[in-house]
């Protein structure tokens, strides 16, 4: 008798337990893996984000830059963490769906391996030409294009990465046959089309827009189905050309297995970080479009991952793009 009470009140115990150390939760610093280097335009929106999410939750979350290997270092440290809320994944849309159909032998797996937490802010890319390119809208380029097919060169990051399929997709959408040119670097591409080795490049916007602004580059469209706050009069490809969307973004991750209210707690710190005021000025002008409304539920999260895992699966279909 005294051991059936002694296993009853044990699974009570238990059962209280649980809720109560998620509701305890946090009690010390959280890190926010950035698979990009520090300084770069991602770890300062990262910072951003994490600073005010600091305040919300009483603990510091402190910034851990892991980049490399096109951001499997800092997915694959983050896949391995424990499940317990004080690691979290900035992660990029080319570590969670990009990385998936271009890499053979991922070591990670971004719907297994991860619990979506929040979509916090979309990176549009931007088609530039040089000022001396006779086209000012997108209908114009390539129309210039089609009148000599294959004399026009476009510079991008690499043929496998972001801007890379864009260039191959704007091909495609358009019929046209822009010679695509891989960079060792955005920099050096953004330099390839400044001094005329290139008509054409395909990089961020946070890259490019005082670049923009200042005259030396000239935008053309930004290179998705919306356009970009921080450059509303810039039409989006898709204006254009129906379904053309190619833009990177940024999801709040955590491993696969965190506990649910923990995700809940850490989904309404990132809204409220994105509502920032100050936040709001400052990713404009580092080119990072917050959505609209807010970052929304996790459970939103998880279906806009499934969906552009599916998007980019088709797209490298129709590419013809293998893993490697």
């Amino acid at each position: 008798m005294m051991r059936n009470y002694a296993i009853a009140a044990a699974v009570a115990c238990a059962a209280f337990a649980a809720p109560a150390s998620a509701q305890s939760w946090p009690q010390r610093p959280i890190t926010l893996i950035v698979s990009q280097p520090a300084g770069a335009s991602p770890d300062v929106m990262a910072r951003m984000i994490a600073e005010r999410m600091s305040k919300s939750l009483g603990q510091t979350v402190v910034i851990e830059n892991k980049p490399g290997a096109g951001n499997v270092v800092g997915a694959s440290a983050a896949a391995r963490s424990a499940p317990d809320g004080y690691t979290l994944f900035f992660a990029t849309s080319a570590a969670l769906v990009t990385n998936p159909y271009m890499m053979k032998n991922l070591p990670y797996n971004p719907e297994k391996d991860f619990a979506p937490i929040a979509f916090v802010t979309r990176s549009n890319q931007l088609i530039v030409v040089n000022p001396s390119v006779d086209a000012k809208t997108l209908p114009d380029l390539i129309a210039l294009e089609k009148k000599s097919p294959g004399t026009l060169s476009l510079s991008v990051d690499g043929p496998r990465n972001l801007a890379g399929v864009t260039g191959q997709a704007l091909n495609k959408f358009a019929g046209t046959k822009f010679v695509l040119i891989p960079s060792t670097n955005p920099n050096a591409g953004v330099q390839d089309v400044m001094t005329g080795r290139t008509q054409v490049g395909v990089f961020s916007v946070s890259i490019v827009e005082a670049l923009v602004q200042a005259g030396s580059l000239r935008a053309i469209a930004v290179a998705s189905r919306e356009r970009s706050a921080s450059m509303p009069n810039v039409p989006a490809a898709a204006e254009t050309l129906p379904g053309f969307d190619f833009n990177g973004w940024f999801m709040l991750m955590a491993p696969a297995g965190t506990p649910a209210d923990i995700v809940t707690k850490i989904n309404a710190a990132a809204d409220a970080a994105t509502k920032d005021p100050q936040v709001k000025e400052l990713s404009a002008k580092l080119g990072f479009d917050l959505p609209k409304g807010g970052v929304g539920t996790p459970q939103a999260a998880a279906a806009f991952l499934k969906e552009q895992l599916a998007l980019w699966g088709q797209t490298t279909k129709d590419l013809g793009i293998e893993p490697q």
